[in-house]
């Protein structure tokens, strides 16, 4: 199903995107081995659109739809981490049955805004992900200690974590201790700011019991996850430098029992040499143990 298509459907037949929802084939959370390997595609919506170099890489959705449908195809691949126009878009391609649908909750921390880190609420709702029959939500939570915005975001972030476990659904929070820069959001990747932000995400909510985290590679990983014992996801960033120092960077992670899987948008979808099937196969054998 091409773009014409899908506005097609969204003009003429917009009760389809709800039936299909209901219709769709779902899967358990994790597999047996207990990992997951999910492609991230909701930098869009907080206007983030660069990938690799190139500030717009993102800015086509129907080129961006042909490489999450590619992705999504592979063996290997759990599911997607998405908003809903773009994961209605990818249900109505058929491209979601038996994958697990993360769906992202807070884009509203536009980036480069002066209220960037008032990062609200503005797509996803818990009841919204139940509802849909989705299998979780997932909320970027950033930690400037001198931005007044930080407060609302904790405290909004701490209502989804409630409402998703009382509907018995993952939380995914993605923390980071964020300075502003030059007009700019800047995460800290250094040990010790990581592990302080999963120290605050981990006490966000009424319960814990479906958290996990997400959380950047950096220095001295073991030490970092053992301020956790929370699933833990890893993220790819944004693609830079050599792949195969990446690929590495990856297989060591998850060497550690912490790791349950990688949560990877452009590293994956925009690779250099553009070939998407072949870095996300190497992801996958990463993630489930057929490669390295």
């Amino acid at each position: 199903m091409d773009a014409a298509q899908l506005t097609e459907i969204r003009a003429r037949e917009p009760g389809r995107i709800a039936r299909s929802w209901q219709k769709r084939s779902r899967r358990p959370l994790t597999g047996e081995d207990g990992r997951l390997l999910i492609v991230a595609a909701d930098h869009p919506a907080r206007g983030a659109l660069g990938a690799g170099g190139d500030e717009a890489a993102m800015a086509s959705r129907s080129t961006l739809l042909d490489r999450l449908a590619t992705a999504l195809s592979r063996p290997g691949v759990d599911g997607v981490l998405g908003t809903p126009d773009l994961l209605d878009d990818l249900l109505l391609m058929g491209a979601l049955e038996d994958r697990v649908a993360i769906g992202s909750m807070n884009r509203g921390g536009l980036q480069g805004a002066s209220f960037e880190f008032d990062d609200r609420f503005t797509a996803y709702t818990a009841e919204a992900i139940a509802g849909h029959g989705l299998e979780g939500g997932k909320a970027l939570t950033r930690i400037c200690l001198d931005d007044a915005g930080t407060a609302a975001t904790l405290e909004a972030t701490a209502a989804a974590v409630t409402s998703l476990a009382e509907h018995s659904l993952m939380a995914m929070i993605e923390p980071f201790l964020t300075v502003r820069e030059d007009g700019r959001a800047r995460n800290l990747l250094d040990p010790d700011s990581v592990m302080k932000s999963i120290h605050i995400a981990s006490g966000l909510g009424a319960s814990s019991a479906y958290t996990w985290l997400k959380v950047p590679v950096v220095d001295e990983l073991e030490r970092v996850l053992d301020a956790t014992t929370l699933p833990t996801l890893l993220l790819g960033g944004d693609p830079q430098g050599d792949p195969h120092d990446t690929y590495a960077s990856w297989a060591k992670a998850m060497s550690l029992p912490a790791t349950r899987g990688l949560v990877v948008g452009r590293t994956l979808l925009y690779p250099p040499d553009g070939d998407v099937a072949a870095a996300v196969d190497i992801a996958a054998g990463i993630v489930h143990g057929s490669g390295t």
